[in-house]
């Protein structure tokens, strides 16, 4: 059973990150244990030491932290924290660049800076190209992180 929290630029990449949750591949195993704990709605209207709450409340009885990784990720205000977090209670943790899944009629992204803690730690970063290798790779992170 895996629940998944997804970490990702709201304003920039939710048309993006959607086309990745919103998959048969990962809504069918979410009926089987994958939960979505995003916060992307909720926290647009909130101060920070709100934002940290929703976000720990929303790490809470996660397995896997999937940073989605677009052109602006890396300078998004909350993403070490989501991924200290994440560190704190021993979550898989795996980086997916998204930057170049179309955005609307939007021409695509480019490449964005991976989040320093995902490379201070060595956590792996692929290229998201095929929701198979997604659950892949979150089984794997899970596996690593002996959860």
């Amino acid at each position: 059973m895996r629940s998944v929290f997804f970490s990702f630029h709201y304003q920039r990449d939710i048309f993006r990150v959607n086309q990745i949750r919103n998959l048969p591949e990962i809504v069918d195993r979410a009926a089987a244990g994958f939960t979505d704990s995003s916060l992307w709605e909720e926290a647009k209207s909130k101060s920070d030491d709100n934002v940290k709450r929703l976000i720990d409340n929303a790490l809470h009885g996660t397995s896997v932290t999937v940073v989605c990784i677009g052109s602006q990720t890396a300078g998004r205000k909350f993403i070490n924290y989501e991924i200290q977090k994440s560190i704190d209670r021993g979550n898989g943790i795996l980086g997916v660049q998204i930057h170049h899944l179309k955005k609307f009629n939007d021409p695509i992204d480019p490449v964005g800076a991976t989040p320093a803690l995902l490379t201070k730690h060595g956590y792996p970063v692929y290229k998201y190209d095929d929701p198979t290798k997604l659950t892949t790779w979150i089984e794997a992170a899970a596996r690593k992180a002996g959860k």
